[in-house]
């Protein structure tokens, strides 16, 4: 899931934990994924009889992107990069792969480079609402695993979308599975068209909040994490041809409360937690 401004902050999850990890607790993981599965096939049972109004088609759609800082949920993981994005859409499901390439004032031992891939599908309740299942695979091939940073992460995540006067409302829940812990996220999108100019203005609020209880690698006792986040933005995408756009974006995100604590010994400071401007340009080709 791609960030709604296309940052690298994501409404629907976009960019990696970058927090040491420990390996997956596997009775944790499989609970996680048999409660994903069952609630996919419930919400899909119980909307079995709505009837299709046109065919699901198949699409796909390359975005490469350019912004002035990686942040996500708050937290700086690098200053200007390159982050190309490619997604493949077949009706109310998408599955894509995000990436991460920092080009200057790399964080050391973070993002460097990072691979996303994710996958989600949306249930549609009325012309309201939906749920929406979904999961990121986080994979960073260059992690140094002797300074405690694991490889890869899994968080699987549940969003409600709620539509109300043109406000757009996504409360969301994600869970590590290997950080071991939940990370709660409200949205708000809203859209002001711009006839004259022929695009819009959309404009986005996130908030945040996350408490993970198992942050490095083989460590004990255990290191916990913990932190607020919050994104004000707006973007505006410009139709250059029927099947291409291109957005220019503003937003600032900011982390604060953001501590680590291992056993009995005092909490620090997160210092990955600050608060930055971040300008996005990408250009969306779908065929």
């Amino acid at each position: 899931m791609l960030p709604t401004l296309e940052l690298s902050a994501e409404p629907q999850g976009r960019g990696g934990c970058r927090l040491p990890t420990k390996p997956m607790k596997q009775k944790s993981l499989r609970l996680i994924l048999t409660v994903f599965v069952l609630g996919a096939f419930s919400l899909n049972a119980q909307t079995a009889s709505t009837p299709i109004a046109t065919a699901p088609t198949l699409s796909v759609t390359l975005t490469p992107s350019l912004v002035s800082q990686y942040m996500f949920r708050g937290q700086r993981l690098g200053g200007l990069s390159f982050q190309p994005a490619v997604e493949v859409g077949y009706g109310n499901t998408v599955a894509g792969i995000w990436s991460n390439f920092p080009v200057e004032n790399k964080v050391p031992g973070v993002s460097d480079p990072e691979f996303d891939f994710y996958a989600a599908n949306t249930v549609t309740l009325n012309d309201a609402s939906s749920i929406v299942l979904g999961f990121t695979y986080y994979y960073y091939p260059r992690a140094d695993l002797h300074t405690g940073v694991y490889r890869s992460t899994f968080e699987p995540n549940i969003a409600f979308n709620y539509t109300w006067q043109g406000v757009k409302l996504t409360p969301k829940l994600y869970w590590d599975c290997s950080l071991d812990g939940p990370t709660y996220e409200l949205a708000a999108t809203y859209a002001v068209p711009l006839k004259d100019l022929g695009t819009e203005l959309d404009f986005t609020a996130v908030g945040g909040t996350y408490l993970l209880k198992d942050v490095a690698r083989d460590a004990s006792p255990a290191v916990k994490a913990w932190g607020d986040y919050w994104l004000v933005g707006v973007a505006a995408p410009f139709q250059l041809t029927k099947d291409s756009k291109l957005t220019v974006g503003f937003a600032y995100t900011k982390g604060s409360d953001a501590f680590v604590k291992q056993g009995s010994f005092a909490k620090a400071s997160n210092t990955s937690a600050v608060g930055r401007g971040v300008v996005t340009i990408s250009y969306a080709f779908t065929f």
